[in-house]
């Protein structure tokens, strides 16, 4: 054996209570559990693992990290949490498949999650080629973590059909078909959608269906954000249920969250439906992170017609006067879809990255707390924030229900995905902090589940999520990706006031039996490689 972690108590992913073992490692794989009273087994190497807690590795169901693990080897913001698996291409908007023209769009629309990438060098077009670029990232040695792509259907209809507000034509929507296919076929897990984002957001549910017919002939699941987390939420939500119910295609609804003061108290009302629809056989499961605030791109609140045909067109109209007075009265009087139909209240959007720096002094402040330091309107200062970041300016949105994000993480169809934006100067905190805050927080302090509970959601539930049969447990022949925490410290280091603070408690990290973790500390090991779609899975 290569490693015998020693007296490990075993949260093995299946729920089912921890118990007392030796678990032995080869070759990258778990070779060998021996319970108290079964022989030990032994190893070249031997880890001590009393009062810790040995689980699968945790998988990021919801991650924009596209960019992040090409640019950083460490992303120790990840592996500290213990992440072994993170899933992008999320919200309809990535990277591949595009050509020139759509890369370009794609790289200014969603520079506030990623930066603009002119440190990274794009030298893939195709879902394929973006794999294979995480494959031989970092001089050909890899990346961090493992990563699971979703074809991003807001940047297939950029590709296909533009940024124009109209039906796709029957040869744009063929088309949209063979990419979505192209994808698949390159080793992508499903499609996203982000559908308060332009241009995916101008596809109707026909069209939508028919992407998702294509999904589910490959075996892969649909994962929408969704037309509204606000006003019209619970609609929107039955929306993506008959999508899938249709197309027979498996969905998971992503940052499944219900917000805004209308919303309060209404999980359970979506839990119902839910259920209802899985009674009836339709494959439904979702994400949250354990967080009240959102965070999204100021852009992304505007409504969409002011983002047909592209960045250039939406900067064009913020500069004209007249055309700014009918943003703002979408924002403030009507509640533009891109705000989920609510109107917007300035005091809950608080600024947490640009990407020119002369605006730093925006960063942590509210836009009204800002306005009023200037002695002017919030949306004067939302305005030049737009246009002078060209669209790059990152917020979080204080806009959550602490009861809906409770009775959502306990329903056995919950996974764990951090939504994280690892992009500004002023984070999310859940970028850094999504997992050992359910395990901290969650399990530990307000024992919302059992610890076994809560690893089941972080692990084996995304895992069959994914059709990774080999992953997701602690079982013989699987995968040795692996966490060794301290259940009685483990906790969440970031808050919203320091939000890039590493985790406590989660010592050693393994990805196929190699410390990404050690200690306490990141190695220098780059384990990480694409997970690509298992064929008849």
């Amino acid at each position: 054996m290569d490693l015998v972690i020693r007296g490990a108590a075993v949260i093995d992913g299946t729920g089912a209570p921890s118990y007392r073992a030796d678990v032995a490692l080869a070759d990258g794989r778990i070779a060998a559990i021996a319970r108290e009273g079964d022989r030990r087994p032994t190893a070249r190497r031997v880890l001590d693992a009393h009062g810790l807690a040995l689980a699968p590795g945790f998988v990021d169901m919801h991650a924009h990290s596209d960019l992040a693990l090409l640019r950083d080897p460490a992303h120790t913001a990840k592996v500290a949490q213990g992440v072994t698996l993170e899933v992008l291409g999320q919200d309809g908007l990535s990277y591949a498949p595009v050509d020139d023209r759509t890369l370009a769009g794609v790289r200014t629309q969603i520079t506030g999650w990623n930066g603009d990438g002119h440190d990274v060098d794009f030298s893939w077009r195709s879902v394929g080629g973006y794999l294979d670029r995480l494959d031989h990232g970092h001089g050909g040695e890899g990346v961090a973590v493992d990563a699971a792509y979703l074809v991003p259907q807001g940047t297939v209809r950029m590709l296909a059909v533009g940024w124009e507000d109209r039906p796709a034509t029957a040869a744009e929507l063929a088309r949209m078909r063979r990419l979505v296919a192209e994808g698949l076929e390159q080793g992508a897990v499903g499609m996203s959608s982000g559908l308060t984002y332009t241009p995916g957001m101008y596809a109707d549910d026909a069209e939508l269906t028919e992407l998702c017919r294509v999904v589910a002939a490959y075996g892969g699941y649909y994962c929408p954000h969704h037309r509204s987390y606000g006003a019209g939420a619970l609609a929107a939500y039955e929306e993506m249920i008959a999508v899938a119910r249709t197309a027979g295609c498996a969905l998971h609804l992503a940052h499944a969250v219900l917000n805004h003061d209308g919303n309060r108290g209404r999980a359970p009302e979506l839990l119902t439906l839910l259920d209802a629809a899985r009674a009836e056989g339709v494959d439904v499961s979702f994400d949250s992170y354990p967080y009240t605030p959102g965070c999204t791109t100021l852009a992304a609140l505007l409504p969409s017609w002011a983002g047909e045909g592209g960045p250039a067109s939406l900067l064009a109209r913020l500069g004209d006067d007249a055309t700014a007075g009918r943003i703002r009265h979408a924002l403030e009087v009507e509640g533009a879809d891109g705000c989920h139909g609510v109107p917007v209240d300035w005091d809950t959007v608080e600024v947490s990255g640009v990407t020119d720096p002369a605006l730093t002094p925006y960063v942590g402040r509210s836009l009204a707390r800002s306005a009023r330091e200037r002695d002017e309107e919030p949306w004067t200062t939302a305005r030049r924030l737009l246009t002078a970041d060209r669209l790059g300016t990152t917020v979080l949105l204080h806009v959550g229900d602490e009861d809906n994000v409770r009775t959502l993480m306990r329903h056995p169809a919950h996974t764990g995905g951090s939504d994280g934006i690892l992009h500004g100067a002023k984070p999310h905190p859940r970028a850094y902090g999504t997992f050992p805050h359910y395990l901290g927080r969650y399990a530990r302090e307000l024992g919302m589940f059992s610890p076994e509970e809560c690893v089941a959601h972080l692990t084996s539930r995304p895992a069959a999520r994914l059709r990774l049969s080999d992953r997701g447990l602690v079982r013989e022949g699987n995968r040795a990706d692996l966490v060794l925490f301290d259940p009685d410290t483990v906790a969440a280091g970031s808050t919203f006031e320091a939000p890039s603070g590493l985790p406590t408690g989660i010592p050693y990290v393994l990805i196929a039996g190699r410390f990404v973790m050690e200690d306490g500390r990141r190695t220098d090991v780059l384990a990480g490689r694409a997970v690509r779609r298992v064929p008849g899975a």
